[in-house]
């Protein structure tokens, strides 16, 4: 049995750009990609590959036709689920995160469903900003911080 590692979950990206270079952050920390359908691109899209560069084909990659499916095929225990959203009420350096966590992602013109958030909210994080200017980060920057900090001291 391989040792446990988190996921990065993207529910229903966009844009294929953020996909390929959060695909390129997964295989850097050797770490799977779980995506939910529906997407808004094909993953055959060059702008998929483009961003995750000759790196594509090394992602460990699952997905799921919906929330319902990864839910009831993975069982995540609540301990394992980080849902990120600007608007959270935890900032995402308070928890400790296991070994096997999901790093919850939602689309990025509208985050996660609200339906998702509601059966989850005492797990929702954010990443704090200086700044009052900015409303929310790339998806893709935001994914690559929060893997880093989960990760943070098992290098």
């Amino acid at each position: 049995m391989t040792d446990p590692k988190p996921s990065i979950v993207l529910v229903h990206p966009e844009i294929p750009g953020n996909t390929g270079a959060v695909g390129r952050t997964c295989v850097a920390l050797d770490i799977e990609l779980v995506l939910i359908h529906p997407l808004g691109f094909v993953l055959s899209d060059a702008r998929v590959k483009r961003s995750g560069l000759d790196y594509w084909q090394h992602v460990r990659l699952a997905e799921f036709r919906s929330w319902d499916e990864f839910m009831q095929e993975r069982a995540p225990r609540e301990d394992q689920l980080f849902l990120f959203e600007d608007d959270g009420e935890q900032s995402f350096y308070e928890p400790g995160y296991p070994d096997d966590a999901y790093l919850v992602f939602g689309c990025e013109t509208k985050g996660l469903p609200d339906a998702i958030r509601e059966a989850h909210k005492a797990r929702e994080f954010y990443l704090p900003m200086r700044s009052q200017h900015i409303r929310s980060l790339n998806l893709a920057n935001t994914a690559t911080a929060v893997a880093y900090q989960a990760l943070r001291g098992r290098f």
